[in-house]
């Protein structure tokens, strides 16, 4: 019930909120400067109107056939001039005609619709890379991909049906409302309009409750679909635990919620569908009577009960059509509200207006009594001042949580400082462009994540518009260019789902590769080597080493021996600066770093 209670006060918001989806998907129908699009717009409403005149128009043929038959039937026959052969040829074109402009409506559509749901498609995926860091770190992975997929399924339908189902369909029933009208008398038309009206009624009030079922429904999807991918995006993780049980059982219980909504849902359907049924047959059934009362009493032909017949069963097509369309357009606005939220969500770290591009003259950082914390009650950095000259080596090294990779997402601006400023060459990096800032630094992370393609992609990605010759030297630099050609497939061989059919090894010197390739004038290296052996970190230090002549380089370390020769050495604890100064100096210090270098020098003695 409490879940119940919460959806109704999210449908109430989506009611509030349905004419404004609406207005937002407008646009994407009738889009300026896109004459083409207006053009097919306009065609298929043309398109549609013909289709409909023919549709009112062809059980007058049907009728004219049936009268032609009868014993009197010389003055039915002479309709048109045609006979019942003809008339009947004449109903059969009319049906045809009807199906062949529907079609056509559809082709004359098709494009603009498949514009739209790719235009928002783009518009959304483009949006969620804006949005912060701390936005994707809280958000759940499946969640967010099934509310885009709905979101963007949304979009077609939405258009599609507002443009040809709503306004056709009472553009059709008004039609034989009319004839009826004019044809018959008025009650006729009395009795199909109390059957509509208890109809569109009984639909609405039981759609509205069916839709608060099936949102629930769709929020036990989500939560399942969740699940289910993070579970395989932990695979390792489940084996190392031997937790396949545990999942299944997860995953199990999760998809036994939406089994009940699902349940209820059918449950709720059925219900709809026999109430339709039995306001419609009983509106059917009363027009029928009257018609057959009317030929008793000579007043109306057999053709007039058969074309009362057609009419009524014409009308009872679109209404059932009404009630599967009403329910997936408030389905839709429902789906599309959800998307509509997570495009109106905004980026925390955004360009100012007329913001310029980061300028590189030498590279030098200055952090200014910087202070950051992820929430306000926990603060990270506290009063950081640090200067980096052109082309120095900076190391920063302490202890887990005390914020070193912290300063490496605020060099990024993964997250705005809250308190001081960081610049490069004299330039706030909350002033210049986003785009400008990633490109000028390259960033080799403690766990690098590749993308579900090959190596010759993921190294390429660095610098897509790079050689061939290029990427090879960068995976030479990156000590990997003998591996890949060792395998069958050489530089096309596909890594899998985030690179898991590389070593943690492997992926690392495909990630150093790739910044290799990009080769930016200031390095950020966050624990770069931890996941090689003793050899090859050698080598690829000897190379990031060569690589950082003239720029500016940012190692974040624990492993000390890595960061011996850097030109300065801070050591970080609790979010504060303790130490800095060269490896010797700090040394006959005596302080943390030599505590910590002893240690490490005693535990690789050790290990030996």
């Amino acid at each position: 019930m409490r879940r119940l209670s919460k959806t109704a006060a999210n449908l109430d918001n989506i009611e509030v909120r349905g004419w404004d989806v609406i207005r937002r998907v407008v646009p994407y129908l009738w889009p300026d400067g896109q004459a083409w699009v207006k053009r097919r717009v306009v065609l298929a409403l043309a398109v549609l109107f013909s289709a409909k005149m023919i549709a009112v128009l062809t059980p007058l043929f049907y009728k004219q056939a049936v009268d032609a038959l009868a014993p009197d039937g010389a003055s039915a026959a002479a309709f048109l001039g045609m006979g019942a052969v003809g008339l009947t040829l004449a109903y059969g074109v009319a049906r045809l005609m009807n199906v062949g402009f529907q079609q056509l409506r559809d082709v004359v559509f098709t494009p603009v619709g498949q514009r739209a749901l790719r235009q928002l498609a783009l518009e959304t995926f483009t949006h969620i890379h804006r949005l912060s860091m701390r936005y994707h770190i809280m958000r759940k992975t499946g969640g967010l991909s099934r509310i885009i997929e709905r979101g963007v399924k949304g979009v077609e339908f939405l258009l599609r049906f507002l443009l040809f189902s709503i306004g056709p369909l009472v553009l059709e029933l008004l039609m034989i409302a009319a004839v009826l009208f004019f044809l018959f008398d008025v009650w006729y038309l009395a009795a199909v309009f109390v059957t509509i009206a208890l109809y569109i009624t009984f639909t609405f009030k039981v759609t509205e409750w069916r839709v608060k079922i099936r949102r629930v429904m769709n929020e036990q999807d989500t939560d399942a679909n969740q699940k289910a991918i993070d579970s395989l995006l932990n695979f390792e993780t489940v084996k190392y635990f031997g937790a396949e049980a545990w999942e299944a059982a997860r995953y199990d219980r999760a998809m036994a919620q939406y089994q009940k909504a699902a349940i209820r849902t059918n449950y709720s359907l059925a219900f709809l569908n026999f109430g339709q049924s039995l306001l419609i047959t009983s509106g059917l059934v009363a027009v029928m009577v009257m018609a057959v009362m009317g030929v008793e009493r000579g007043d109306l032909t057999v053709g007039d009960f058969v074309m009362v017949n057609a009419y009524m069963i014409q009308i009872t097509m679109p209404l059932n059509f009404l009630g599967t369309v009403y329910r997936e357009i408030r389905q839709a606005l429902i789906d599309m509200g959800d998307m509509f939220d997570l495009l109106e969500q905004p980026a925390e770290v955004q360009d100012k207006p007329n913001a310029p591009e980061l300028i590189i003259a030498g590279g030098a950082i200055k952090m200014d009594n910087i202070s950051f914390g992820y929430d306000a009650e926990r603060p990270i950095l506290k009063g950081v001042s640090l200067d980096v000259q052109p082309g120095q080596t900076v190391a920063i090294v302490g202890p887990s949580g005390s914020g070193k990779s912290t300063i490496g997402r605020l060099l990024f601006r993964f997250y705005d400082v809250n308190d001081g400023a960081l610049c490069i060459d004299g330039q706030d990096v909350r002033d210049v462009t986003q785009d400008s800032l990633h490109a000028q630094i390259g960033v080799v992370p403690q766990d690098t994540v590749l993308f579900n393609d090959t190596i010759h992609y993921n190294i390429a990605y660095g610098r897509p518009d790079a050689s061939e010759q290029e990427i090879i030297a960068a995976a030479k630099a990156a000590k990997i260019h003998d591996f890949i050609t060792s395998l069958p497939d050489g530089y096309q061989t596909a890594v899998g789902e985030r690179g898991l059919k590389l070593s943690g090894g492997e992926k690392q010197r495909v990630g150093i590769a790739r910044t290799l390739l990009k080769n930016p004038p200031i390095l950020l290296l966050d624990e770069a080597t931890s996941a090689l052996d003793t050899q090859t970190e050698m080598e690829i230090q000897a190379e990031l080493k060569a690589m950082g002549q003239g720029r500016t380089v940012v190692t974040i370390a624990h492993r000390l021996s890595t960061i011996a020769d850097a030109d300065v050495i801070v050591v970080l604890e609790d979010g504060q600066i303790t130490e800095q100064g060269t490896h010797q100096v700090l040394l006959a210090r005596g302080g943390r770093y030599a505590n910590l270098w002893n240690r490490q020098s005693e535990e690789a003695q050790e290990g030996v």
